[in-house]
């Protein structure tokens, strides 16, 4: 019961978000907030993609970082998060198909 709720006071639930970094870059993720000692990562992003649209106007979805990295879970700072938001209904549905 006890680390229960030491676990219930040090993280917070996962979301799935829209997330628009600083450089302008557009996420969608499952992110979830978590203490972090300052200057540390305090965000847990789980399976991000990058938004990006084709010429054409279509969003297409790429596993950030995909050439650099295979962790499914990326921390990151959230002062380098400009906003969160809400996807749309199409853009949660391919990333939920993208990430089965």
């Amino acid at each position: 019961m006890e680390q229960e709720m030491m676990e219930t006071e040090t993280e917070s639930e996962i979301l799935t978000q829209v997330i628009v970094l600083l450089n302008q870059s557009i996420l969608i993720s499952k992110i979830q907030e978590v203490l972090a000692d300052i200057g540390q990562p305090d965000c847990r992003l789980i399976s991000p993609y990058e938004v990006i649209t084709t010429e054409s106007g279509e969003k297409t979805l790429v596993k950030w970082l995909n050439n650099i990295t295979n962790d499914v879970e990326i921390m990151i700072s959230s002062d380098k998060i400009l906003t969160l938001a809400e996807p749309s209904g199409k853009l949660l549905d391919d990333y939920i198909e993208v990430t089965k």
